[in-house]
């Protein structure tokens, strides 16, 4: 499975990776360093179909599914 939210379309960033002496001292990289998304495996109750979904979504779609909620949200992204 892909590491991306169905929700917030996060995925993986390539990011530079410093030490913080190398950073003090001169420029120096030490390589490239992919950065995942924190995505979490959650099981969302929608009370409109009365079904309980399974979803590997990120933290901030959790928070934007508690505000807004979880029909709305879905069908916005699609899911249902």
């Amino acid at each position: 499975m892909a590491k991306i939210c169905p929700i917030t379309d996060k995925t993986s960033k390539v990011a530079g990776g410093y030490s913080n002496r190398i950073r003090a001292t001169k420029f120096n990289p030490t390589g490239k360093v992919r950065k995942q998304p924190n995505l979490q495996k959650k099981r969302i109750f929608v009370p409109e179909l009365g079904k309980t979904l399974t979803l590997t979504i990120s933290t901030q779609a959790i928070k934007t599914i508690a505000k807004n909620g979880a029909y709305k949200t879905l069908k916005k992204a699609g899911i249902i």
